[in-house]
């Protein structure tokens, strides 16, 4: 175990290298010069010529790639132009919010699409699997934004249950922090519920044929220690990998959903980067989005090897 996660972890290092010079690269090909956008209308010569020593705009890529990876390890994200204050900074606070909103969408997608896709496949044909592939098709149809303006109509214009907008930190008060994501987190987990559904059910069809399954049905076990013990532990494989990539979707910011319910966290982070021409904003919060999808890919590596033994040969 421990030689395979130090595997995969040196294997980390290159891409991750690779992937910040795309990240550094990509960004330099966007048209305009980033100096004159952030010196305002007027573009005073001084702030420009202030502007390009600041960034570094006027040495060469690569010199200006050494200094930005440079900062990287030393854990310095540069700093937005726009809010002078250090994109580290940012991370730290915006983060959080987005962290929490993905773990709370994630539990209820898992709540839903799971438990959907294991009635659906063994009640095949059925009516409980008819109603199940109907909420799929639902949930994997309607629009975030849309689903989350109904929402705010619902409980928090006509029922007045939720707040229709805004975030409040756990740490102030729980209570409200709940109140605040339990709409957008459904929007989300709504979504993701439907998909891992459909591969739970297509992946426990595939399970529930094979021989050992018919063979532990003939020992008489009971249905239900068939189906989630030895049946469901099989069919892991494809909601572990999906779930890795979701989470990381969520993680990246859900910016419509962000937007609708006035969320401040990496999804409006970026707009608003992006927008502004703050090019440490962005490449800061893309780097960190690539080594969240990377972490969450070896541990799904780690999960892979829980779930089935044979693995571990």
């Amino acid at each position: 175990m421990t030689d395979f996660l130090l595997k995969r972890i040196a294997q980390l290092v290159p891409t991750l290298v690779l992937v910040s010079m795309l990240i550094f690269g990509l960004q330099q090909l966007l048209p305009g010069d980033p100096a004159k956008i952030l010196a305002g209308e007027e573009q005073d010569p001084q702030v420009i010529a202030y502007l390009h020593a600041k960034l570094h705009l006027d040495d060469p890529l690569p010199v200006r790639y050494a200094y930005w990876v440079s900062g990287v390890l030393h854990g310095d994200l540069g700093e937005s132009v726009r809010n002078q204050q250090p994109v580290r900074e940012l991370v730290a606070q915006k983060l959080p919010v987005t962290l929490e909103l993905a773990v709370l969408a994630m539990a209820i997608a898992l709540a839903i699409g799971i438990p959907a896709g294991i009635v659906s496949a063994v009640g095949r044909g059925g009516a409980w699997d008819w109603a199940a592939n109907v909420f799929a098709l639902w949930g994997i149809s309607t629009p975030n934004f849309w689903l989350g303006i109904l929402l705010i109509l619902l409980f928090s214009v006509h029922l007045g249950w939720l707040p229709a907008s805004g975030y409040v930190s756990p740490f102030d008060d729980l209570r409200g922090n709940l109140a605040s994501m339990a709409m957008p987190a459904f929007v989300l987990g709504n979504a993701i519920a439907a998909v891992l559904m459909r591969h739970t059910r297509s992946a426990m069809l595939q399970v529930l044929s094979a021989d050992y399954v018919r063979t532990a049905r003939a020992k008489g076990l009971l249905e239900r220690t068939v189906v989630l013990k030895h049946a469901l532990r099989n069919a892991l494989m494809p909601i572990i990998t999906l779930g890795a990539l979701e989470f990381g979707t969520l993680l990246s910011g859900a910016v419509l959903t962000e937007q609708v319910f006035t969320i401040p966290g990496f999804g409006k982070l970026i707009v608003d980067a992006v927008f502004n021409r703050d090019y440490a904003v962005v490449q800061g919060v893309v780097l960190v989005t690539a080594t969240a999808y990377m972490l969450l890919n070896l541990l799904a590596d780690v999960a892979y090897i829980a779930v089935d033994p044979r693995l571990r040969r």
